[in-house]
C-alpha cells in the first residue's frame, strides 16, 4: 500500500537515515554536557519488529517513543467498522473474517476482555472500529513482548543498539551499528581462541 500523497514517499529523509542522524546529534550534545531532549521517531512504522528497531537505534536513552499513525489506526479500525456493517446488514463477511465466527464475541479476540472492563450493557456503546484498534494494539503489545523476550530485554529501558546488526556495510556506515559479519565477531573469536 502506498501513501496517498507523493510527498509521503518522496520528500524528506528516510526514517533509517533520519534516526541515524538524530542519534549522532544526540551523542554530540551529550558529549558536550548539553541535556538531550526526549525524541519521538516516526515514519512508516507498521509492525512490532520495526518499532523494536526504532527504539533500539535510538538507545540509550534518546528515543522515548515511536509514533504510529495510519498503520495502527486505519486497517484495524476500518476492518472493525466493516464487520459492524456486515453483521448489522446480515451480510456474510468475507471468509477472512467469517472463519472466526459470526458474532462480535467470536470475531474479536479481545471482546470478552473489554466486556469485563465495562459495566453490563456498555459494550454496545463501543464502535467496532474501536474494538478493532484495541484488539490490534493488544496483538502488537504481545508481539513486541515476544521480540523483547527473544533478545532478553524485559523492559524497554534495556533495549539498546547492541540488540541490532546491519545487513549491509552501507547501513553500518550510516548508523554506526555493526555489519552482520562483524557483529560480535571479537567475542566469537575469543571463545574459539580460548
Amino acid at each position: 500500500m502506498s501513501p496517498p500523497w507523493p510527498m509521503m514517499n518522496e520528500w524528506g529523509i528516510p526514517t533509517f537515515y533520519i534516526e541515524s542522524l538524530a542519534y549522532r546529534f544526540a551523542e554530540r550534545l551529550r558529549e558536550r554536557g548539553i541535556r538531550v531532549p526526549d525524541i519521538a521517531i516516526a515514519g512508516g512504522f507498521a509492525d512490532e519488529a520495526n518499532v523494536f528497531k526504532g527504539i533500539a537505534m535510538g538507545s540509550p536513552p534518546y528515543v522515548k517513543a515511536v509514533c504510529m499513525g495510519r498503520a495502527l489506526m486505519i486497517p484495524p479500525g476500518m476492518v472493525g467498522k466493516n464487520i459492524a456493517t456486515w453483521l448489522e446488514s446480515g451480510e456474510i463477511p468475507p471468509r477472512t473474517v467469517s472463519k472466526y465466527g459470526s458474532s462480535a464475541e467470536e470475531i474479536f479476540v479481545c471482546y470478552e476482555e473489554l466486556k469485563e472492563r465495562y459495566p453490563p450493557g456498555r459494550m454496545n456503546e463501543i464502535p467496532f472500529g474501536a474494538i478493532g484498534i484495541y484488539t490490534y494494539a493488544q496483538k502488537f503489545r504481545t508481539g513486541l513482548q515476544q521480540i523483547m523476550a527473544g533478545t532478553r530485554n524485559f523492559s524497554l529501558k534495556t533495549v539498546g543498539r547492541n540488540d541490532l546488526m546491519t545487513l549491509t556495510e552501507e547501513a553500518e556506515a550510516v548508523s554506526g551499528i555493526p555489519y552482520v559479519m562483524r557483529a560480535y565477531r571479537d567475542a566469537a573469536e575469543a571463545i574459539l581462541d580460548s
